[in-house]
């Protein structure tokens, strides 16, 4: 089975209306969460932090990816800059250099 990393970049999916794009994502993650195959690596970068730490809506979702082995990581320099450095609740943070190389040791990289 191939590895995949994917990258969630925002904390809504797809572009337009911003509420349908939360009930996206949170669906999205849940039915992750329940499907055989899984990513090795989810990689929050820009507001898609704001999924992985406390507060976010979907919480739940990344924890029981990350308790099936999901490696979740979230960029260090977003959570500095939108302030959620202490609200980290799952994963841990990484840098773009770290991100690189799970890209670059991926058979698959969804973007």
């Amino acid at each position: 089975m191939a590895s995949k990393v994917l990258f969630i970049t925002s904390e809504v999916m797809g572009r337009g209306d911003d509420r349908l794009g939360q009930m996206l994502m949170a669906n999205f993650l849940r039915l992750l969460d329940e499907s055989q195959e899984k990513p090795q690596t989810i990689i929050f970068l820009n507001s898609g932090v704001r999924l992985v730490c406390s507060d976010s809506k979907v919480l739940d979702y990344v924890k029981k990816l990350a308790e099936q082995g999901v490696d979740i990581l979230a960029c260090t320099t977003c959570l500095e800059y939108f302030d959620l450095t202490d609200k980290l609740e799952v994963g841990n943070p990484t840098t773009m250099a770290k991100s690189i190389q799970s890209m670059m040791s991926a058979d698959v990289v969804n973007l």
